[in-house]
């Protein structure tokens, strides 16, 4: 790691805090407007290891809110994106990428490794995959919950899963974790605003596509929403790691 990079974060967080990011894994689940932005922050902060983990590549209609996003991008994997950016922001990482979506057979391959996972998914039954893995095995992590079809940042929360209210997703995993007898708390974030335009009791993304058995309903999401999301997980998982 060049120190000069990094030379204001280490005035902030001492020598010691320093070694401790360098020396930390932290999976990112999801590169889309939250993992994307929360991503870039572990990165700019000195975390030394990644594991990005997405299928996708980056089209038109992510130029709104993801960081990824530029019209040279199109087309391209989110995980090769944005294992290029870290890079270019810290020559001295060392980026594990997967493009494979993350299910049951393979998720223990995929997560070796990580010290904490940021769970930035956008599909819901992936989420629920992934959380029961995380809770079941005791790892340290963070779930984001929805940031589309809302405007107002100063209603995002960091708490936990029980606290979480207003948010049609977080009330689905919520459910669907209990029906698999898991009822632990876990840190989150979620927004409390209602959402903008109704949202039925359906199978809804983080991001605002609600997945049905014959279609997908796609809603509106803002350029900041995400990012203020993602960054505010990124926060949770660097002062935990100064904390510990």
């Amino acid at each position: 790691m060049n120190k000069a990079d990094f030379y204001r974060t280490e005035l902030l967080v001492g020598q010691q805090g320093m070694q401790k990011l360098a020396q930390t894994c932290v999976a990112i689940i999801g590169l889309g407007g939250v993992g994307s932005y929360s991503a870039e922050a572990l990165a700019r902060s000195g975390i030394g290891k990644f594991i990005l983990i997405d299928f996708d590549v980056i089209e038109a209609t992510n130029i709104n809110r993801q960081i990824l996003a530029l019209h040279s991008t199109i087309g391209k994997p989110k995980v090769e994106i944005m294992q290029q950016r870290i890079l270019d922001i810290n020559p001295q990482a060392d980026v594990i990428m997967y493009k494979e979506v993350l299910d049951k057979e393979n998720q223990e391959r995929l997560l070796t490794g990580a010290d904490y996972c940021v769970d930035a998914i956008d599909s819901l039954g992936s989420k629920i995959c992934l959380l029961e893995y995380l809770i079941k095995n005791e790892d340290k992590f963070i779930s984001v919950m929805g940031a589309g079809n809302r405007l107002d940042p100063f209603q995002v929360h960091l708490s936990t899963i029980d606290k979480s209210h207003n948010c049609p997703l977080a009330r689905r995993v919520r459910k669907l974790l209990s029906k698999r007898g898991i009822q632990r708390n876990f840190p989150c974030v979620y927004s409390s605003e209602l959402p903008l335009v109704p949202e039925k009791n359906n199978d809804i993304s983080e991001e605002g596509v609600i997945d049905r058995a014959k279609q997908k309903q796609v809603i509106g999401s803002i350029s900041y929403l995400p990012a203020v999301m993602g960054l505010m997980a990124a926060s949770y998982v660097i002062r935990s790691i100064l904390e510990g």
